[in-house]
């Protein structure tokens, strides 16, 4: 029997995944690293892994700030054009972040723009954050930034029509309890036949992500509601953006 292939991977290496998300948005993620950098204010030459890193253009912003940049993403596609990229500062793998890398080594971990939730289980994310706390060195800080569920509910659009470089995208949403899900269905020119892909990830509130951080060793120490970094209220901001501190084991 064959398995049934994650939605994630055909997705991601997909041109339209990323026609869709991320060329619109370049400026608005620049000023967002901006802003984070001045907020954390990491030491020149810091080691930083971007978890879920795509094409890297979060990664390339920080290295270009003096900080030694590793990338990580399980698109073999999207890593591939990344590590045209590369330099001495900055480098990138294919991986997947529920598997071990590099123990205790960096000074920050980074996971933007919703790269979390797509897993089937608990356990699964419960492993990819294990993981990540394990990378950071003691006293290193991670920063998760995930939609905020109830404006996420609150602000609901089940059906919206886009046009972008001439690629028509409809896009259909739906929930449950525990998930967002979203069909979407691609009508190009360039396409013999339409194409359709689907999403789906859990909703994870700021409890949830404190009481897994918790279990990792790593200690909630700010949340933002949006990419200026303005106050998060749960019922008014669109995003989590949750600043976490990997504490000293206790002997």
């Amino acid at each position: 029997m064959t398995a049934i292939k994650p939605w994630y991977e055909d997705w991601f290496n997909s041109p339209y995944y990323y026609q869709l998300y991320f060329k619109r948005d370049k400026k608005e993620a620049e000023e967002f690293i901006h802003k984070l950098v001045s907020y954390l204010k990491p030491p020149n030459g810091s080691l930083m892994l971007d978890i879920g890193c795509g094409r890297g253009r979060h990664s390339i912003q920080l290295a270009t700030k003096g900080f030694d940049v590793t990338g990580i993403d399980l698109s073999e596609e999207s890593i591939r054009i990344a590590k045209e990229k590369e330099n001495d500062h900055l480098h990138f793998f294919l991986h997947d972040m529920r598997l071990p890398f590099w123990i205790n080594y960096f000074d920050y971990a980074f996971n933007f723009f919703t790269s979390f939730g797509y897993f089937n289980t608990r356990r699964e994310h419960n492993n990819a954050i294990r993981t990540i706390s394990e990378s950071l060195k003691p006293g290193g800080i991670f920063v998760i930034d995930y939609f905020n569920v109830r404006f996420e509910e609150d602000h609901f659009v089940p059906e919206s029509e886009l046009e972008i470089d001439g690629a028509i995208y409809h896009i259909t949403k739906w929930h449950d309890e525990t998930h967002f899900y979203k069909k979407i269905q691609i009508e190009d020119e360039k396409l013999k036949v339409a194409k359709e892909y689907h999403e789906k990830v859990t909703k994870f509130s700021f409890g949830d992500f404190t009481e897994m951080l918790a279990y990792q060793q790593m200690q909630v120490q700010e949340v933002f509601g949006d990419y200026n970094l303005n106050h998060y209220d749960v019922k008014k901001s669109p995003r989590m953006i949750i600043v976490a501190k990997k504490m000293m084991r206790k002997s």
